[in-house]
């Protein structure tokens, strides 16, 4: 069962274990939105869901660039083809 708590002037989801366990895909959708869940174990707080705070921070295509170049002055290339390259990686 999911019940809506008020905790001040925010309102916090919970749902019994049994219940997440079942509906897990869905409480992730609603997570990655940006709300915040609390797992019961009858009745008493065992854990939350609580989105992820933005991870790395995204790349304009203007710096992806930069980065390629730059690795491209670092990196040689040396006698060998990519064809063979890629035929020696695959024998590890």
């Amino acid at each position: 069962m999911i019940k809506l708590v008020e905790t001040g002037s925010n309102f916090m989801t919970t749902i019994g274990a049994f219940d997440a366990k079942t509906h897990l895909a869905a409480l992730l959708d609603r997570v990655a939105k940006g709300e915040r869940i609390t797992i019961t174990r009858q009745g008493v707080p065992a854990a939350m869901l609580v989105p992820v705070n933005g991870g790395a921070p995204k790349l304009t295509h203007e710096q992806i660039v930069a980065g390629m170049r730059a690795l491209r002055k670092r990196v040689k290339a040396g006698t060998m083809t990519v064809r063979q390259m890629v035929n020696q990686g695959r024998r590890f």
